[in-house]
């Protein structure tokens, strides 16, 4: 069954949730596709933002410098900058008039990305620097002593807090996965070529068609429980007690 063939109005709730199981069930084409594109976009965001976030963490956490207030006062307004504020940065950075036109991103792939790890990496490096810095002061004295560097102690002290990391990577993830102003901005939600589920999901709820918006969410949120639940039992099989402190994380 494919989802241009759905036309009929769905008369009740469990008519349309039916309906959307079928869709998922049976592997519908145009479904898939929308769900493979959204999984395409938001990991590869989610991994840059990942990166960047953790090194940016990391620097942080160990260094003390005039303005560091100020740095993370900015960063804790960037927790909640709101996606489509940051759409419409993109949209002019990337419009024919903007800085980067000429790179000819809009409405494409790269442009989705670019606005999701925009997104991504103050949670991370947030989180990040969280963590990092409660290790050091645990650790961090000990690190100096032996002459170990402050970037270097820092990844150090990152890495033997690596299974907490997996929760933030989750909690990235799906910050990148919901959203939906910014690649709707960005990305102009055209079919075919840039519509994600959750530019998908708001399409389809206003013209209407309940069953394929009920579907794409029904994927949208068996993945991201999958990844918690991935997360949760990786955690627990390394260490239950630090599964249980690195899973407030993102409560």
């Amino acid at each position: 069954m494919g989802c241009a063939s759905i036309n009929a109005p769905m008369n009740t709730f469990a008519d349309s949730v039916s309906v959307a199981l079928q869709l998922v069930v049976s592997l519908d084409p145009a479904l898939w596709s929308i769900v493979l594109r959204s999984l395409a976009v938001s990991g590869s965001a989610c991994l840059i933002g990942y990166a960047l976030g953790l090194l940016s963490g990391t620097w942080l956490s160990v260094h003390r410098f005039r303005g560091r207030g100020a740095v993370l006062l900015l960063l804790d307004t960037l927790l909640a900058l709101p996606s489509v504020v940051v759409g419409l940065l993109v949209y002019l950075l990337l419009s024919r008039s903007g800085p980067l036109g000429g790179l000819g991103w809009l409405f494409g792939f790269k442009a989705m990305v670019l606005a999701q790890v925009i997104l991504v990496w103050p949670v991370v490096t947030a989180l990040v620097r969280q963590q990092v810095e409660q290790a050091e002061l645990q650790w961090g004295e000990q690190w100096a002593s032996m002459g170990v560097g402050p970037m270097q102690r820092g990844l150090l002290l990152a890495w033997d807090a690596r299974m907490a990391l997996i929760t933030i990577a989750v909690t990235a993830f799906g910050r990148a996965i919901s959203e939906v102003g910014a690649v709707m901005i960005v990305g102009g939600n055209i079919d075919g070529f840039t519509r994600v589920m959750t530019t998908a999901i708001a399409l389809e709820t206003s013209k209407g068609d309940l069953p394929l918006a009920l579907a794409l969410g029904l994927v949208l949120l068996c993945v991201v429980g999958l990844l918690h639940a991935l997360a949760r039992a990786l955690l627990r099989r390394a260490d239950p007690a630090l599964g249980l402190n690195a899973q407030g994380l993102g409560a």
